[in-house]
């Protein structure tokens, strides 16, 4: 079965309607293309190339790609923004402002040299407008509300129309009430390949917007006005245990590209590996000048793309390393309860609340294991399974998958790695060496009390 997009992308070489073009006028809507939707929060099959220089397509996490148009040589666009409802993870969801039925927005990708023209058709309750971050246009097109030009009036498309003369991966967003429209989910990506597709090639092409909300438990809106304490934190405004893993093929180039809307900044580490930092949203950086990482940050309206070679088998984490950013619905007045005893108030709670549970005396673990009840539309802080027992994460954390025999179009999950023998901890029940004993007088570990007497 073929989705709305898949049909859409297989018609769209042939769709030649002939449409005005005015920088930001007001459209016919008989002269749009058609608005693609998505309604799957799963990750989609890359969209290969219909015409003009071919690309190896990115793979947008728990995304998908915005289908064109050609009219005269233009690769022609619709992006309509929109409240929509985005499921977060699995039994939460959020009711956000995005574009085309999704937030993040679908990922726009054409090559570079080409001339590109985006119907923007506002369904939202204000006016609004699309800033084409980190890109080279004329003034008139920048979308900055007021200063560029007029915001769009709900019920309204504006055309945005101008040539894209270098290659690299950029972001779009509002520039009109930036500080709601963000908040509420409005971003998406825009990946122009190089015009040689000889030039820095890989075999897998991934795209990841770091995002956030602060949305409290039982609710479904977003708090508009947080500055620093999210509780969520989001790739493609998915958490996890419902981010999608990086699934590659064992040998194959890998590229990650990270782009960051949120607040603050990320620093993004990857178990496994040692990579190389190839683009910024600036630019591509001169291979003699990459520099090699096992994490990298991401600043605040920045990019970072990474490159590896995808040769160790296994399940790699891939997340943010700040600890707050891999956990859910957190409770910032939460106390720290670690050593206390907690024995006689549980006793007089349950006279009360009989399915009362105490946690957070010998840490915050048993997170991961316990069931207690929740209030609706929300997840615990920290969950997931793995094959050995809880992963206890939760936010901007994924896997990174790495098999023999994956299909050059396959991303589909190929489940847990089965570790070989003899290449998986396991627990020591011999007799330890004296030089890992304290009592040992080779061991110097802490200073040594002196003898009485």
């Amino acid at each position: 079965m073929m989705n709305r997009r898949q049909l859409l992308g297989a018609g769209a070489a042939g769709a030649t309607t002939l449409v005005s073009s005015r920088a930001w006028g007001q459209t016919l809507n008989m002269g749009l293309p058609e608005a693609a939707q998505m309604d799957s929060a799963a990750t989609q099959p890359p969209v290969r190339p219909s015409s003009g220089p071919d690309y190896n397509p990115v793979v947008t996490l728990n995304g998908w790609t915005l289908p064109h148009r050609m009219n005269n040589g233009v690769k022609e666009f619709h992006l309509v923004a929109e409240p929509v409802e985005r499921e977060l993870a699995d039994g939460m969801t959020a009711y956000l402002w995005g574009y085309n039925g999704q937030s993040t927005g679908p990922t726009i990708e054409a090559v570079e040299g080409d001339r590109v023209r985006i119907f923007v058709t506002n369904r939202l309750p204000e006016h609004t407008t699309v800033h084409w971050h980190g890109m080279i246009l004329p003034s008139g097109m920048d979308g900055v509300g007021g200063l560029s030009h007029p915001g769009i009036p709900p019920g309204k498309t504006y055309v945005y129309e101008f040539d894209l003369i270098k290659s690299g991966t950029f972001m779009y967003h509002p520039h009109g009430d930036e500080m709601v429209q963000m908040a509420m989910g409005m971003m998406g990506m825009f990946v122009v390949h190089p015009r040689d597709p000889a030039f820095r090639p890989v075999d897998r092409d991934f795209l990841i917007m770091l995002n956030a909300f602060d949305i409290d438990p039982g609710t479904y809106v977003p708090r508009v006005m947080t500055m620093t304490d999210f509780n969520l934190w989001t790739w493609n405004s998915r958490i996890f245990p419902d981010i999608d893993p990086l699934v590659v093929n064992r040998g194959d180039r890998v590229r990650v590209r990270v782009g960051n809307l949120t607040m603050t900044n990320h620093p993004i580490h990857m178990h496994g590996y040692d990579f190389k930092v190839s683009c910024t949203d600036g630019g591509w950086v001169p291979e003699a000048a990459q520099w090699p990482e096992v994490s990298i940050d991401i600043p605040v309206g920045a990019m970072r793309a990474f490159d590896f070679t995808a040769d160790h088998l296994g399940d790699w984490a891939i997340h943010c390393h700040k600890s707050h950013h891999t956990m859910n619905a957190m409770g910032h007045d939460v106390p720290t309860f670690i050593g206390a005893d907690k024995t006689a108030l549980t006793a007089k709670i349950r006279k009360h609340q009989p399915e009362y549970m105490p946690m957070g005396t010998a840490g915050m673990a048993d997170m991961g294991t316990m069931e207690m009840p929740l209030p609706d539309n929300t997840i615990p802080m920290m969950t997931g399974w793995g094959p050995h027992g809880p992963i206890e994460m939760g936010g901007m954390f994924s896997v990174v998958k790495v098999r023999e025999g994956i299909g050059a179009e396959d991303y589909s999950d190929p489940g847990w790695y089965e570790n070989p023998p003899g290449e998986q901890a396991y627990e020591w029940t011999g007799k330890l060496p004296d030089f890992a004993s304290n009592d040992s007088p080779e061991t110097r570990l802490t200073p040594r009390p002196a003898s009485k007497g």
